[in-house]
């Protein structure tokens, strides 16, 4: 976290220009477990530099930290609000705001969406959501402009739910059914199949 409160600092001192483009990028849990690079036994290793890369590569100023483990999803995420409102403050339009999150990081995710309340700001929730999650958090209310990507293999669902649920303003909501077959490790990858459309999404083309 020291490192990510640093980067913010830096770019506060930068001047950069409104045109500018952010991801917060939060990955799913084996990291929190796992040290970078170790492999999982089904879906192999996580491609977290690879995927900050690909963001990094299409213009974006990525925001990215691996998670301490047994990391609090609320707490974390109130951390995460709390900086992407910063960025806000010192000028950063909030449409070029994006956070993307994977598994665990996708339910941080809508923590954000609901904390910071900001209808501008991009979501893209990869493989997170499933039948329960309201029963187990009513508090979720997202907003925002939200990207739904889950996996038809995979034991993750539709966000449907979660958004007919919020009482919040969401502009843009659309979803992507993948089919490629690799079940929840499709996430691990720095696939194309969801990089793609959360970097369309992310620079603001919604259809």
């Amino acid at each position: 976290m020291k490192k990510l409160l640093l980067t913010i600092l830096l770019l506060y001192t930068c001047q950069a220009a409104d045109a500018q483009k952010y991801v917060f990028f939060l990955h799913n849990m084996f990291l929190e477990l796992k040290p970078l690079g170790e492999k999982h036994p089904e879906y192999g290793r996580v491609e977290y530099n690879e995927v900050l890369a690909a963001y990094r590569k299409r213009g974006f100023t990525v925001l990215s930290e691996i998670r301490s483990q047994g990391t609090d999803s609320k707490e974390y995420a109130k951390k995460i609000a709390h900086q992407a409102d910063s960025l806000i403050k010192a000028g950063i339009a909030p449409s070029n705001i994006t956070v993307v999150g994977t598994s665990k990081g996708g339910y941080i995710a809508m923590q954000v969406s609901s904390i910071l309340h900001n209808s501008d700001v991009n979501y893209v929730f990869i493989g997170c959501c499933y039948k329960s999650m309201l029963a187990e958090d009513p508090g979720l209310n997202v907003c925002g402009n939200i990207l739904s990507i889950y996996e038809a293999s995979d034991n993750t669902e539709t966000c449907s739910s979660i958004k007919e649920a919020s009482k919040c303003n969401i502009p843009h909501y659309k979803e992507i059914l993948l089919h490629t077959g690799m079940k929840h490790g499709f996430l691990y990858k720095a696939n194309k199949e969801w990089l793609e459309p959360s970097i369309i999404w992310a620079n603001g083309s919604y259809k």
